[in-house]
């Protein structure tokens, strides 16, 4: 069985369990990862990975020529979180709520990338989490937020609240299904 056949046989198990917290029957594909990961690189430094599921984004990090251990992997679901601990030893797997992501990850960091369902998500806990994301990255730091929705995920109250701004860098059609890339950042 290849690596991709058994990625997409635990995404569809879990997403069997909660559906509302996959939100996708199947992994994101290469075009999606490489849309996703296109402004990081080595010189951004750590990296904050939130629901990276089975690390299709990740190996877009590596191939990037981001280093595994400046890869922080922040995954609720134990299904996934131990998967993740065995294909990349380097980076630090935290098995939490990336809402709680301050409690856990006191390093600062350069980029941030979140495969989470924000769509499926009451604004509360979406706020936590763009919260707890903003306070351990750096000035001129961003978050990489993809949807299958046409507009940003994240509600504008939510931005305004924590004064930053949302723009769509891209979108992919080759993704199934077809997906849009947002840069969220602090409002200048």
């Amino acid at each position: 069985m290849t690596t991709a056949t058994m990625d997409s046989c635990h995404f569809f198990r879990a997403w069997i369990r909660d559906p509302l917290r996959v939100a996708s029957i199947t992994p994101s594909g290469n075009s999606l990862s490489d849309l996703i990961v296109r402004e990081i690189g080595p010189e951004t430094g750590r990296v904050i990975e939130l629901g990276p599921g089975t690390g299709v984004f990740t190996r877009a990090l590596l191939r990037r020529g981001v280093a595994e251990e400046d890869i922080v992997l922040v995954e609720n679901g134990p299904e996934f979180a131990g998967l993740l601990q065995m294909r990349f030893p380097k980076a630090r797997v935290v098995c939490a709520d990336a809402a709680k992501l301050a409690r856990f990850c006191p390093e600062p960091a350069g980029a941030a990338i979140s495969g989470l369902p924000l769509l499926s998500m009451r604004p509360e806990k979406v706020f936590a989490i763009l919260a707890g994301t903003f306070s351990r990255l750096g000035e001129g730091a961003a978050l990489y937020q993809f949807t299958y929705g046409l507009r940003c995920p994240v509600p504008r109250a939510v931005l305004d609240r924590l004064d930053l701004s949302a723009v769509r860098i891209g979108s992919t059609m080759r993704n199934l299904p077809p997906a849009f890339v947002y840069r969220i950042s602090r409002a200048r």
